[in-house]
């Protein structure tokens, strides 16, 4: 095909070479194109419209009566990234949170505080609340027996009869819930709904009773199971011997909740690694239902975060409790920012070192592949070099810092370009496709790398490319620095 004469606006010059064709770009041009793109567009530069669905997205999942530990943060930070990358790519997006304020985690609570701390003012304190719950653990580990006492309220908590119990249980989940609100304000996060186990248990028992008529569902051994040996899926049990609910049968009812009611087109869930197979039988279930939605479920497996002398566990207390942990890197957060910046007042410290602590965290855990097992060092997380969130928020303040020195004027000249004026220009550009990029593979670690290689391509250009006081290329420089800040700052949201 004859391609014909080079754009004047676009290419150079179009050579052949043997059977590749060459397109020389016009540099100059188009870093004036990307800039006054990106100047113009804002906070909107980079954004697709790729899909406009309605999406749900089914993340944190902190359970009532249990602590909310660090590694709640890892899927909560998540959750939110995708539902802000869904949205940023056209997409109509709903928050969810699906708690367990029911079932054998929240009996084995309360019989432990009947029995053996009934004594003590129930208090809207986090360790206290996590505390309970791993001396009951401890407790039924060593007498098999008394696990018949938790079965029996259990069962109680179920029917809903017994006032007394009824109250207790009600004033403990609000103290968890609350707990969890100030956690989710502090990390920027919000739900528009809120489903809990309790509430799924009704039609839980009625999709039971359709599944065991259909003969898709059988009874064994007293317990109500579905049998998918032969999908390599094992058995999936729905109903204890007793007939109280597992959270598999209100998994089933909760994925009819979400379609029916929210009229949504795709279902996230947010969920950890080790839910899996869980997972895997959820939707092979829903197909056997003839549920038709069920392969617009997708689970986005969240694996471990481990410290360096090993796992956490909220059964055995050998975990980290988010409300500990942030004090503790609050803390080194100050003294680092103190180094830098010896004049500062308390109250800013205290929220600097808090934005920077945050920060910190969900990078680190961002960065990563939502299926990769995360090993957290603080001092790694928190070093203000490298490939952390501390050095990422440094050359935002760097760009802006240069920024207020100088009235900026939206009129610049694009003069010869240096190398890394070239190099940041490419890599701004790139921006939207990173995004694409995130957003079809539903992976927040693209847009996070991105951002780690945007701030170092920046500090080269600052080093090597004087902004102010070059009288040829200031206009265009201060233009690029801005640009430079805009589209870090929509790759950090």
């Amino acid at each position: 095909e004859n391609i014909g004469e080079p754009s004047s606006e676009e290419f150079e010059d179009i050579q052949t070479k043997g059977s590749y064709i060459n397109f020389f770009i016009k540099r100059k041009n188009m870093a004036g194109l990307v800039v006054r793109e990106i100047l113009a567009k804002k906070e909107h530069y980079g954004k697709n419209k790729l899909k406009k669905e309605k999406v749900m997205v089914e993340f944190s999942q902190a359970n009532t009566h249990k602590a909310f530990h660090f590694g709640h943060i890892r899927g909560t930070s998540l959750g939110e990234s995708l539902a802000r990358i869904l949205e940023f790519c056209g997409n109509n997006v709903i928050r969810v949170n699906y708690q367990g304020d029911s079932g054998m985690h929240v009996a084995k609570w309360i019989w432990c505080y009947k029995k053996y701390h009934s004594s003590e003012k129930i208090k809207n304190d986090e360790a206290w609340i996590a505390s309970i719950y791993v001396d009951a653990v401890k407790r039924l580990t060593t007498n098999e027996k008394l696990q018949e006492e938790v079965d029996a309220i259990n069962k109680s908590l179920e029917e809903g009869k017994d006032n007394k119990l009824n109250l207790l249980w009600k004033k403990t989940r609000k103290l968890s819930l609350d707990a969890f609100e100030q956690i989710y304000k502090e990390l920027n996060t919000h739900f528009d709904f809120y489903f809990f186990e309790k509430e799924m248990e009704k039609d839980a028992l009625r999709i039971v009773e359709d599944l065991l008529a259909k003969k898709i569902a059988t009874i064994s051994d007293g317990a109500t199971i579905i049998d998918l040996k032969k999908y390599n899926l094992g058995v999936w049990v729905l109903l204890r011997k007793d007939k109280t609910v597992l959270y598999s049968a209100k998994d089933l009812a909760l994925a009819e909740k979400k379609f029916n009611r929210y009229k949504i087109d795709r279902s996230i869930y947010v969920v950890g690694a080790e839910q899996k197979l869980h997972f895997y039988q959820l939707f092979k279930t829903l197909e056997l239902m003839g549920f038709s939605q069920s392969k617009k479920c997708k689970y986005i497996p969240v694996s471990e975060i481990r410290f360096p002398w090993g796992k956490m566990s909220s059964r055995t207390g050998e975990n980290v409790l988010y409300s500990e942990f942030i004090k503790q890197i609050t803390e080194f957060a100050k003294k680092g920012t103190k180094e830098r910046d010896k004049k500062i007042s308390q109250k800013e410290l205290e929220k600097r070192a808090l934005k920077i602590s945050i920060a910190a965290i969900k990078y680190f855990l961002l960065k990563q592949h939502p299926n990769k097992n995360i090993i957290f060092k603080r001092e790694e997380a928190m070093n203000f070099d490298g490939d952390t969130g501390p050095y990422i928020l440094y050359s935002y303040a760097r760009a802006s810092s240069i920024l207020k020195k100088v009235k900026q004027k939206r009129k610049f000249e694009v003069r010869d370009l240096n190398e890394k004026e070239i190099e940041l220009v490419k890599k701004l550009s790139l921006f939207p496709d990173v995004v694409a990029s995130a957003y079809k593979n539903l992976n927040p670690s693209i847009i996070a790398n991105y951002s780690y290689q945007l701030a170092q391509i920046f500090n080269e250009f600052y080093h090597s490319c004087p902004v102010i006081g070059s009288e040829e290329h200031e206009s265009f420089r201060l233009a690029l620095v801005e640009s430079f800040r805009q589209v870090l700052k929509n790759s950090l949201y």
